[in-house]
Parts: structure tokens; sequence; C-alpha cells
């Protein structure tokens, strides 16, 4: 006998990210650029085109709202950030990862290919680490 398998709102009812989400998320960036040691033009370019005045209160500990193109950058950085993890097992190795060349990515640096600003750029390096280590 068939069952009907209820179906998900579009548009769920909750807000796609909490600010205290949002909070989380922000500073967990400013940590990871740290380490990926990019400067303030590559962390607003990263990040959507973020004014620097935004970047510098982020670095600061005051977040203000994240929009839905910002949290799924967010999501996807982290991402890469942990599939470098599950890769390297010494971490500074995964952190210089970001900004060596690449023949995969034609010679770029995998920073370059993300820099190239659309939110696909980003999840093309989040898929290729996701392929390297086995994972979907």
């Amino acid at each position: 006998m068939l069952v009907q398998v209820p179906q998900t709102p579009a548009e769920p009812a909750v807000p796609s990210i909490t600010a205290a989400e949002a909070a989380a998320g922000a500073r967990a960036i400013v940590n990871l650029f740290e380490r990926w040691q990019l400067g303030d033009e590559a962390a607003c370019e990263l990040l959507g085109g973020i004014s620097r005045s935004t970047w510098t209160r982020w670095k600061n500990g005051s977040i203000a709202k994240v929009d839905r193109d910002l949290a799924t950058r967010i999501s996807l950085l982290l991402g890469i950030h942990k599939g470098l993890r599950y890769l390297f097992s010494d971490r500074e190795l995964g952190y210089a990862w970001i900004k060596q060349p690449n023949a995969i990515f034609g010679g770029s640096s995998p920073l370059d290919v993300m820099k190239g600003g659309s939110i696909f750029a980003l999840e093309r390096i989040r898929r290729y680490l996701d392929a390297e280590r086995g994972g979907w």
C-alpha cells in the first residue's frame, strides 16, 4: 500500500540562521582566515564582497545580521576547512594548501579559484575536497 510522504515546505518557518549561529559562524571564519593568513581584501572577497568596515567589526567581535548568501558562504568555507582537516594530519599543511598552486585547478591555487567571487567557486573547492576524501 502506498503512503504519501509529508512534504517539506519550500520556505521553512524557522529562519535559515539564528543570530547566535551567525555570530558563531562569523567567529569561526575570522579564526579560519587568520590561520589561512588572508588579508582583509581577500577575506571580504570570499565573503561575497562585504565591506571592510563590516569585516573589521567581525574581527572585533561585533556580528550583525547574516543573510542567506553570506550564511551559505560561511557554510561552504567551514566545509572546506573540515575537508582539509580530514585530508591533512598536519594542520599547518592543510592551512597552507589553500594558497598552493594546484594542477587540478589549472595551476591556480584554491584561494585564487575561490576569489573568483562566485559562490559556485567556493562550492567547487568544497566538492573537490569532499571527493578527495571519499565523501559525497
